[in-house]
């Protein structure tokens, strides 16, 4: 299951976002530092249209979407790595997800305190950014020392000591672990490290509901970081979000509209963690059950079996495939085959987005 860290400082929205994007999720929302105290795991459903659409011409007995875990890590202060703060412990915790994401405050509001006693999300940034690098920084080191001994006789050993010293270097000049220059296999040989600032991360703009729509200057700022880093920014409310839990789920499209926004940040953040990760999603559908998987893009027809069971790839023969607008428009599997809208894949086949894959195979 795909795994996302929400982090920042304290005071930026976190919890409050969590609370809203898992709904049902008790984590606590106060006006203080480090009320996360444990961090707080929830798990929703991804939103994906389709599978109502395809159970309809189905007529499934059950819908099974892919799912997204959400981990609300406490809030991180200057001197974490050292363990200043709750420190080391939730440094921990972000090194077990997929992708980062990075709350940064760009709203003003007398009522909240803010750590660092003024806004400016690019200093915020700055923040958390030094404190996962300093923390990369300290296990690369010991890393090293080990590494050094080895590359004498390992040629594997001096391809990793080639990859650590870029790292350092890259992060001794205040940048992030992401963009230092690695090869294919230097980054396979450090990969067992779970870098911090090597995670992919999406900077989720926390503002009032009255920049939703269009964002303001923080926001631009946070953009102009991103850039650097190839990273996605998405623009939230939290207290948008934490509204729209309260309506009836009919009324919720009509409030964001009122309030210049297209989607959820539920959604927002889905995309742009699904779009960071290189991920896509085929889908499934008979009179059992409807369901979503997801994928890593460029996956083959007998991986994506895999994915399903691992019997599926090992005895894979075939998929038959449409793509989910097909089905649609023909409006059951026997007409787009009618219309030879229906095709039958083989071994090199590259699954695409939407795809509505039947497997053959042998047991």
């Amino acid at each position: 299951m795909l795994r996302a860290g929400i982090v920042g400082l304290p005071n930026v929205g976190k919890s409050t976002l969590f609370n809203a994007v898992v709904a049902n999720a008790k984590a606590t929302a106060a006006n203080f530092p480090f009320c996360t105290i444990e961090p707080n795991v929830g798990v929703v459903a991804v939103p994906d249209e389709r599978l109502e659409v395809l159970a309809k011409i189905s007529n499934s007995e059950q819908i099974i979407p892919t799912r997204i875990e959400f981990v609300d890590i406490a809030g991180l202060v200057k001197g974490a790595s050292q363990g200043e703060g709750l420190g080391n412990k939730f440094l921990a915790n972000i090194r077990q997800v997929d992708a980062i994401i990075h709350v940064v405050r760009c709203f003003e509001n007398d009522d909240i305190i803010h750590v660092s006693g003024s806004i400016d999300p690019v200093r915020d940034i700055e923040i958390i950014n030094l404190e996962l690098g300093l923390a990369d920084l300290a296990q690369i080191e010991r890393r090293m020392e080990r590494v050094r001994k080895l590359a004498r006789t390992s040629k594997e050993a001096q391809l990793e000591l080639g990859a650590l010293e870029k790292l350092t270097a890259v992060l001794n000049e205040g940048k992030s672990a992401r963009q230092a220059d690695l090869t294919e296999e230097e980054l396979e040989a450090v990969k067992v490290l779970e870098l911090l600032t090597q995670k992919p991360i999406i900077y989720a703009t926390n503002v009032s509901e009255d920049d939703l729509a269009t964002g303001n200057d923080w926001v631009e700022k946070v953009r102009e970081v991103a850039a650097q880093e190839n990273a996605q920014v998405v623009i939230i409310s939290a207290q948008v979000e934490s509204e729209l839990v309260e309506l009836p789920p009919e009324e919720r499209a009509d409030f964001l509209e009122s309030l210049g926004g297209k989607e959820g940040g539920l959604k927002s953040l889905i995309k742009a963690t699904y779009q960071l990760l290189g991920l896509r999603t085929f889908l499934t559908t008979g009179p059992k059950e409807t369901r979503a998987w997801t994928i890593q893009s460029g996956m083959l027809a007998p991986q994506a079996a895999g994915v399903i069971h691992t019997d599926f790839e090992r005895g894979f023969i075939r998929a038959e495939t449409v793509a989910y607008q097909d089905l649609v428009s023909t409006g059951s599997m026997n007409g787009a085959k009618e219309k030879g809208l229906v095709r039958s894949e083989g071994k090199e086949y590259t699954v695409q987005e939407g795809d509505v894959l039947l497997f053959r195979f042998n047991v």
